[in-house]
């Protein structure tokens, strides 16, 4: 086969990839398709690297939107560094996906699919992903409107200008009792799908995969780390977090393997050690 019949598309989805996509392109030249925004394991990384520094702790996980200095940053460098060596520069997977029997709530989640759509396509992407098969006609009529060429690569945001301290600007917000609740709400359950064969998982009409199951896990980790006080001015301690994976998880009783499942989530958020990753203990309960 000619030289470049088979390329990739890298996905970037970790901090230290985004200080070497230059690197990145330049080694897989010709085999190179161009770089993709892989967001939550990006905001995943990003904890996960400076979890030790107290500097570095993150509010609620709902708060961590694409419009944060550093995710904004971190597309806006991605389109320009493709663009300025002529590849595509892929945006990342809204996780919205349609919501059967209730019209409102799937127009909402429709409307909030365009509208990231629209961020990217605005921002200069050259395509996007999506969570669902039904969601593919809202991205591509926005990219239609919006990109009516191939590409978007003649767009070489010559404007961006990105440093290392734009990358790394740690986003303000509220720790809630709320934000707690979910993280270990939506950890148990997606670490229980995992656990019974399924590794993409509808909760709470959102697609979620193991990304988001770290992210909830690993700021719960930070924050008992440093301490880290919730608005109503209680501290995030181990005792509270077990009382919430206690509560949370009876609340799941009905699912099959909540019990290992809210077990494994304690153990990594409340650890004194941090496991790369939870799928590995969560390995040794497969069947």
């Amino acid at each position: 086969m000619p030289r470049g019949t088979i390329r990739a598309t890298v996905l970037i989805e970790t901090i230290f990839g985004a200080f070497e996509m230059d690197e990145i392109l330049y080694e897989l030249r010709d085999h190179s398709a161009g770089l993709n925004c892989g967001r939550w394991d990006y905001i995943f990384s990003f904890i996960k690297k400076f979890r030790e520094r107290a500097d570095f702790v993150m509010p609620d996980r709902a708060t961590v939107t694409m419009d944060k200095h550093f995710l904004d940053s971190y597309v806006r460098l991605l389109i320009k560094t493709c663009h300025r060596r002529g590849i595509h520069a892929m945006g990342g997977m809204s996780a919205f996906i349609p919501v059967k029997n209730d019209l409102a709530l799937n127009e909402s989640a429709l409307e909030k699919v365009r509208q990231d759509k629209l961020r990217e396509a605005k921002a200069g992407h050259d395509g996007t992903w999506v969570a669902h098969p039904g969601l593919v006609g809202v991205a591509k009529q926005v990219f239609d409107e919006y990109m009516p060429a191939a590409n978007q690569i003649d767009n070489k945001r010559t404007d961006v200008t990105v440093t290392a301290s734009d990358l790394l600007r740690v986003p303000e917000g509220p720790i809630t009792e709320k934000g707690l609740r979910l993280n270990v709400d939506v950890g148990i359950q997606y670490i229980a799908a995992w656990l019974n064969g399924n590794g993409a998982v509808p909760i709470y009409n959102l697609m979620e995969d193991a990304a988001t199951a770290e992210i909830s896990r690993s700021q719960v980790w930070q924050w008992l780390r440093h301490k880290a006080k919730l608005d109503d001015g209680r501290q995030v301690t181990a005792e509270l977090v077990h009382q919430v994976v206690q509560e949370e998880s009876a609340k799941l009783a009905s699912l099959p393997k909540i019990k290992e499942a809210s077990e494994l989530f304690a153990r990594v958020a409340t650890g004194s050690d941090f496991p790369d990753f939870l799928t590995l203990g969560a390995y040794e309960q497969l069947d």
